[in-house]
């Protein structure tokens, strides 16, 4: 499946300006043949917005959720994008995954908040594992800082995720996350990331691009600068499979042993 990933901030603050954005990159990715785009943390309202995060939170099937959809549909591809989620009880940092035909088919919230801006403005999701099927493949959802734990991503790996999403919001001086640590992740757990970045100053953070699609043996299938951008590559199941046959660290794992890490 050809996975389109957008590097961009967007317009910070602006809801209609960012769908704006994601429409066109929607149009750019379906003529390029991707199958799925893959927006940002936070990528429909901004980042650094301050308490204009609480104000613009909606909940996960409120109005921009509807008009995702409505992207998806008449551009034909499937859409994951960040954005603040207006819970029973409290704002989350989200990520939602829409099908090419506009159905909804997961919703995670970020589990691992990262600083004090994250830990004024948000409450923790509580489910690890978030999947869905596309086109073959099992595609879980992650965010930013989530990724940089590694029992989060083995624990998708051994619920069977082929193709991790996660949007995020990468900033100085943290670059070596999307340079080494992904790839890494992507290697030790046998299977593709796809970690999409913000770019640019916004508030007080810099953040820093570099977005990368990183395959099963560690290698970037694409990455992007430090600029907006949209960087296309190809996840195999063939190669993902070959790739696990060669590569069995999932089977040679020993579970007993491992009981001192909770």
């Amino acid at each position: 499946m050809r996975t389109a990933l957008l590097q961009s901030s967007g317009r910070p603050g602006s809801a209609v300006e960012n769908l704006k954005v994601l429409d066109e990159a929607a149009g750019r990715a379906a003529a390029a043949g991707a199958g799925l785009l893959v927006a940002p943390e936070m990528f429909l309202t901004g980042y650094a917005i301050g308490d204009d995060v609480a104000r613009l939170a909606e909940p996960a099937d409120g109005d921009a959720a509807d008009a995702v959809a409505d992207i998806a549909t008449r551009h034909g591809v499937a859409i994951a994008y960040g954005y603040p989620e207006r819970g029973p009880h409290a704002v989350h940092n989200s990520a939602q995954l829409i099908s090419a035909d506009g159905t909804r088919l997961a919703n995670y919230r970020k589990t691992h908040l990262f600083g004090c801006f994250e830990r004024d403005h948000f409450a923790p999701g509580d489910q690890q594992v978030v999947q869905a099927e596309l086109d073959g493949l099992r595609v879980g959802l992650m965010i930013c800082y989530d990724v940089e734990f590694p029992e989060n991503v083995r624990a998708h790996a051994l619920a069977g995720t082929d193709l991790l999403l996660v949007p995020t919001a990468q900033m100085h001086p943290f670059q070596f996350v999307a340079e080494s640590l992904v790839p890494v992740r992507a290697f030790e757990s046998q299977m593709y990331i796809a970690y999409v970045n913000r770019t640019g100053p916004e508030g007080e953070f810099e953040f820093v691009g570099l977005s990368v699609l990183a395959g099963p043996d560690g290698v970037a299938r694409a990455r992007a600068g430090r600029g907006e951008e949209l960087v296309l590559a190809d996840v195999d199941p063939a190669f993902l499979a070959a790739s696990r046959a060669a590569n069995p660290y999932l089977e040679d794992r020993r579970p007993g042993l491992y009981g001192s890490l909770v």
